[in-house]
C-alpha cells in the first residue's frame, strides 16, 4: 500500500500524532482524491475528545476537497483531473431511506474499521465518519463526492462539504422556511453563520443571531442576521420576540447545548417549530411541558446534515458563491498546515474561529 501522510487520533482528548499511514488503492465504487482542504468541524473535535465514543487508533476530518487521482471499476460521473467536494454522507442508493430520497440517512452500516486506512505496519486505523481526511489522500465511496467547477477555490469549498450544507439545509431543507417568515438562530459558530446564511437567501423578514458573545453577533449580521440578542441575558428571548414582534416561525439550535435546547421553546411562537441541529454529548437530555406543544401546534424536527441532497443542494450553492450571493471566503478564519494541526483545534476550541481549514500541499 502507498504511504500517506495522516494526524492521528491514539487516545481521546490528547493531541494528534503526524505519522505515516497506509491508505490503498479505490476499488468497486471508490474514489481517490488528493486533498487540498479539509476544515476542522466541532463534530471531529468531540469525537477527539471522547463524547461520543467510537473506534480507536482513528483519523478525523470529513469536511474537504481535493482533486481526484484515482477510480475504481464502476465508478460513474467522476473522471481523474475532476475536482471535488468530499463529504460523509455515504449512500448505498438501494435502501428505503435512499430511494425515497433521503440518502443522508442510508441506512446500509460502514464499518471504518475494515476501510482503506491501515496503520503503517498492517494495523487497524478507523476511517472516522467513512472520510478520514486529515490526511494528504483519501479514498471514499463515489457517493459521497460532487465534482465543481475546476476555478472554485479548494479550501472555500471544502466548507461546502458539512458546516454550510448543515446550516443553509436546516433553513431550506429541514424547515422549509418560506421568505416573509422570522427566525432564531442560536449559536453563531460556523454551523449558525450558515443557518443565517440559509435565512437571508430563503427571504426571511427577521433573523435574530443568539450568542454568548458581542462579537459573534457583529460577525453574524455580517452573514445577514437583522439583530442580535447576548444570549447571558437572563432571559434572551423577550429581546427576541420583541424584536420579532412575536415569537418565531422557526428556531435553529446549531450548539451542543442541552441548555440552548431547553430555552429554545421560549422563542418559538403558535405553530412554529425547533430545528435540532447541534449535536450535544451522549446523554444530555432536555425536557418540554408537552401539553403547550399541542395546544399552540407547535413541534420540534431534527436535522442531519441539513437533510441536504449532496448532489442537488451543493451545486446551487457553488453557484450562489459564483454570483456573490453566498459567502464561503468569509467563513475561513485561519488556514493552517497539517502539522500544526492540534493548534487549530485549539484554535477553533476557543470559539473565536469560524472555520480553520487545514491546507494541503
Amino acid at each position: 500500500m502507498p504511504h500517506v501522510k495522516a494526524a492521528v487520533c491514539h487516545a481521546f482528548g490528547q493531541p494528534l500524532t503526524i505519522e505515516q499511514v497506509d491508505l490503498r488503492g479505490p476499488e468497486m465504487g471508490e474514489v481517490e482524491v488528493k486533498l487540498a482542504a479539509c476544515a476542522i468541524c466541532h463534530s471531529d473535535i468531540t469525537y477527539m475528545d471522547g463524547g461520543w465514543g467510537g473506534s480507536l487508533p482513528a483519523v478525523y476530518g470529513h469536511e474537504a476537497a481535493g482533486t481526484v487521482t484515482s477510480i475504481g471499476a464502476g465508478v460513474r460521473g467522476v473522471s481523474v483531473g475532476d475536482h471535488v467536494v468530499v463529504t460523509l454522507i455515504r449512500a448505498c442508493g438501494g435502501c428505503a431511506n435512499c430511494t425515497s430520497g433521503a440518502p443522508y440517512m442510508c441506512d446500509t452500516p460502514y464499518d471504518g474499521d475494515t476501510g482503506p486506512l491501515k496503520t503503517a505496519d498492517g494495523g487497524k486505523l478507523h476511517q472516522a465518519m467513512a472520510s478520514g481526511a486529515f490526511a494528504e489522500k483519501v479514498v471514499v465511496d463515489q457517493s459521497q463526492v460532487v465534482v465543481i467547477p475546476a476555478d472554485m477555490p479548494l479550501d472555500a469549498a471544502s466548507l461546502l462539504a458539512c458546516g454550510v450544507i448543515t446550516g443553509i439545509g436546516a433553513v431550506v431543507n429541514a424547515a422549509g422556511l418560506r421568505a416573509g417568515q422570522d427566525c432564531v438562530v442560536i449559536g453563531a459558530g460556523g454551523v449558525g453563520l450558515n443557518a443565517i446564511q440559509g435565512a437571508r437567501i430563503a427571504g426571511a423578514r427577521r433573523i435574530v443571531a443568539v450568542d454568548m458573545s458581542e462579537a459573534k453577533l457583529a460577525i453574524a449580521r455580517e452573514f445577514g442576521a437583522t439583530d442580535g440578542v447576548l444570549a447571558t441575558d437572563p432571559e434572551p428571548w423577550k429581546a427576541a420576540k420583541a424584536l420579532i414582534g412575536r415569537g418565531a416561525d422557526a428556531v435553529f439550535v446549531t450548539v451542543g447545548s442541552a441548555k440552548a435546547y431547553d430555552q429554545a421553546i421560549n422563542y418559538i411562537g403558535k405553530g412554529g417549530n425547533i430545528v435540532l441541529v447541534g449535536m450535544p454529548h451522549v446523554g444530555q437530555e432536555s425536557s418540554y411541558e408537552l401539553g403547550n406543544l399541542a395546544a399552540w401546534s407547535q413541534g420540534m424536527v431534527g436535522s442531519k446534515m441539513g437533510n441536504t441532497v449532496i448532489k442537488r443542494d451543493i451545486p446551487w450553492m457553488v453557484d450562489l458563491y459564483s454570483q456573490g450571493r453566498l459567502k464561503l471566503d468569509e467563513l475561513i478564519s485561519g488556514r493552517w498546515p497539517l502539522e500544526k494541526i492540534n493548534e487549530a483545534i485549539a484554535d477553533t476550541k476557543t470559539g473565536s474561529a469560524k472555520r480553520n481549514v487545514i491546507v494541503f500541499d
